[in-house]
Order: C-alpha cells, then structure tokens, then sequence
C-alpha cells in the first residue's frame, strides 16, 4: 500500500499507521527506507512509529545481525490493520462513488441537450470512470477513445481501443469530453484548433 500526499488528499497518522502495518504484513525484513517511501515519512518519523507500535503491542522487534531487525506483526497488529485496511477501503469506494456521481450529473447536461455522441480524449484512470458513468446513465454513444501518448495506441481500455488523434479528422461528434485531468489545458487548445468551426462541444470535467 503507498500513500498519496495531495492537496486535497492528505494521508493522516491512521493512514501512515496502516501503510507501514499492510507493508509489514507482506515483507518483515523490509528497510526502513522503504518503509518511509511508502508511508510518505522521513527515517527518523519512521523510527517513531515504529517505536509506538512496539510499544503498544502491534509489532515486535526481531534481531536479525549486529545491524538489523526483522519487525513481526503481533496477533493484535494484525487485527489492528485488517480493521484499517476495512476502514481504507470503505473510504475509498465512497471517493470513487462521489466522483462518479459527479460525471453523472455532468453527462446529463450532455443527455439533456441531445449531446449523444461523444469522443473521450484522454486514456487515463478518469477515463475508466468516465465510461463506467456513461454506461450508468445510457443512451450514449462513443465514437472514439483518443490518446496523446502513442504508446498507447492499439491498445484497449473499457472495452474500447485507444485511437491517435489523427482519427479526429474524420469524425464529427456532438461532444468531446476531456477525460484527462492532468493535460485539460493543452487538449483543449489541442480540440478547439481542430473544431472551431464545428458545431463540436468541448467539455472538460
């Protein structure tokens, strides 16, 4: 498990708790470093989860040599952390559900103006929710699934093929949904060049 470290997603003591917990679990003799790296802290934080764990029950230090230690879940560390990780996942389905239902209501503006027809520019996670949405909500049609990145083309995603953006320009959607959130900027600029002077909807989410 590795924790994300975003403005609006900030990993809290729990969720450093349980990074280091799950990474445990899989590999005891892990290094400290990599036990920092995943749970986004310094060595020397590190070192102090560690040493409230050990302090509170949850692992215990096993010598390996003169230099290093193997740290043992206990009974309770890993009851502790099967309770978090139900805790984590829960939370995170409830994330994924608010931001699928936020591109619902979106699409239905789209529905609601008969804006049918659509090309999804961006393979990205977004786009994976984006298509989940559409199928959601029906009554729409996907003319294409386009990518930037040309290592991904021919390649599938959603049950749909990744497509160069050459293919725009023989197409003629009611809508392009921008489906990347990290380069909406530069693709949209990159779709108003091509449909200016279409009646093509650029919609970004």
């Amino acid at each position: 498990m590795f924790l994300v470290n975003k403005t609006y997603y900030r990993p809290s003591k729990a969720a450093r708790y349980l990074a280091i917990l799950d990474t445990l679990a899989q590999d005891n003799q892990v290094s400290q470093n990599e036990l920092g790296r995943r749970a986004n802290l310094s060595g020397a934080m590190v070192n102090q989860y560690l040493k409230e764990m050990a302090e509170t029950n949850l692992i215990e230090f096993e010598r390996v040599n003169g230099k290093s230690f193997r740290y043992l879940l206990t009974d309770e560390g890993e009851a502790r952390r099967r309770t978090m990780f139900s805790s984590f996942s829960s939370e995170t389905v409830q994330i994924y559900t608010a931001l699928k239902a936020a591109i619902v209501h979106k699409l239905a503006n789209l529905k609601s103006r008969s804006l049918v027809k659509l090309v999804l520019f961006g393979a990205s996670e977004t786009c994976e929710i984006v298509l989940q949405a559409l199928r959601t909500s029906g009554g729409f049609e996907v003319m294409a699934l386009v990518d930037n990145d040309p290592a991904k083309a021919g390649k599938t995603l959603g049950g749909y093929v990744i497509s160069p953006p050459v293919v725009l320009d023989s197409l003629r959607p009611q809508a392009v949904v921008i489906t990347s959130y990290g380069c909406q900027e530069e693709i949209h600029g990159q779709l108003r060049e091509l449909y200016g002077q279409h009646n093509v909807e650029i919609i970004r989410l």
